[in-house]
């Protein structure tokens, strides 16, 4: 025991043998998973995103020039703006730089906005190349490789909707369609009294449209059975027939959507029942947006071709205010926050509305028919043939080379 003791080994310290610091491991990247799917930003078409910090003043943080007309807005997934012009190009847009990583040219004409989620955009042209008829496309959301395509019997501009693995959207034949989203295998197809233009709206498995025979249907999202088809001329009310050419609201357990007689309908979502109808001085080709406004109540707005932008008593169809806009309005309004945007044709503008008051809040120098999103960072905006990111107070402006506007060479707008 005495030997161990003494032998037992002392401390060691070599101040000049190899030591390496190590660096801390970089944070990883935080994945951007906001979407904004669809035209509407909801199943319900809406047109309702709530946000505290969007909104005037702002300034540009960027803008992706083009050639032709932007009718529509983008869709957002992922990081990422996918924006469809007018001479059927489909771009895919870093939403923070503007940069353009791709740029695919999918038809000759195209109305609509693309509908983007697992992994996937898909778009409606009304003219594909070499036909005067249409398609539906989709593709790779990264690479823009086309993953399928299925030619139509004639020309879409129906916004498409994309809910639980199937596609739905409507073409000018008539028909409204239901494909399997991984393979463009068809699910189901319905028959409507005339073109459907615009989108389908979705709530509790019921699928709702307007057609160009004066119609509003509801079907089985599941099936395509028809659940209920409603005119303008029924109960009581007397009306003659228009075409519904706008993408229908769902809420409060109500259909609201406008009509070329120059009218604002509400249908009960349930029965088809007609609740209200309001005339305005033209057209109302416009899309609504709705919302349950605190202190207001549930309210609908909309434009029309006579120049005029109208609030409804979403429940009665009395008129909360009226703003004079002074040019025709034929895209869609958005609530982005407390803010209504709309564009006008004439002086191609968007204004932004108190949706409390009607006052007016915000305008920009250019527009012309549906044209705002946000990703509750900042504002996009559709001009007649620009795209703008605008950043709210107090975001620094991006600092970076200016942007490439493609980087295919160039086909178009």
């Amino acid at each position: 025991m005495t030997y161990v003791l003494a032998s037992k080994p002392g401390d060691v310290s070599n101040s000049h043998a190899e030591f390496v610091q190590e660096k801390p491991a970089p944070p990883k990247p935080e994945v951007d998973t906001f979407s904004w799917p669809m035209l509407g930003y909801s199943l319900d078409r809406r047109r309702y995103f709530p946000t505290a910090t969007v909104k005037p003043p702002y300034h540009v943080r960027w803008k992706v020039s083009g050639r032709v007309l932007l009718e529509f807005p983008p869709s957002i997934w992922r990081g990422s703006l996918y924006q469809l012009s007018d001479s059927g190009n489909l771009r895919r847009i870093d939403k923070e730089t503007g940069h353009v990583y791709w740029k695919r040219r999918l038809g000759t004409l195209a109305a609509a906005t693309p509908a983007v989620g697992d992994g996937r955009v898909y778009v409606t042209l009304l003219r594909r190349a070499g036909s005067s008829n249409g398609s539906m496309v989709a593709l790779n959301a990264t690479t823009g490789k086309i993953r399928w395509s299925r030619a139509l019997s004639s020309r879409s501009e129906s916004s498409p909707l994309l809910y639980r693995g199937v596609v739905y959207f409507g073409d000018e034949g008539g028909s409204v369609y239901a494909l399997r989203a991984a393979t463009g295998r068809q699910v189901w197809r319905y028959s409507a009294n005339g073109a459907v233009k615009g989108g389908v709206a979705l709530v509790n498995g019921i699928a709702y449209f307007g057609d160009y025979g004066g119609s509003v249907h509801a079907v089985r999202a599941a099936t395509g059975k028809r659940v209920w088809s409603s005119g303008t001329s029924g109960a009581a009310f007397g009306f003659s027939s228009g075409t519904f050419y706008a993408t229908p609201a769902v809420a409060f357990g109500r259909v609201y959507i406008g009509n070329t007689d120059n009218r604002m309908y509400s249908f009960v979502a349930r029965t088809g029942k007609l609740a209200w109808a309001r005339s305005t001085g033209n057209y109302v080709y416009a899309s609504p947006s709705v919302a349950d406004v605190p202190g207001l109540g549930p309210t609908v707005y909309v434009g029309s071709y006579d120049g005029t932008f109208n609030a409804y008593n979403a429940r009665s169809g009395n008129t909360r205010w009226t703003y004079e806009a002074g040019n025709s309005i034929s895209g869609g309004s958005t609530i982005i926050g407390n803010i209504v945007y709309f564009a006008t044709l004439q002086n191609t503008a968007t204004t932004g509305l108190d949706i409390r008051t009607g006052k007016k809040v915000y305008s920009f120098f250019d527009g012309k028919f549906d044209p705002v999103i946000s990703d509750g960072k900042r504002l996009y905006l559709d001009g007649y043939r620009n795209l703008y990111a605008l950043d709210p107070r107090g975001v620094a402006p991006l600092r970076r080379r200016r942007a490439p506007t493609t980087t295919t060479k160039p086909s178009g707008g």
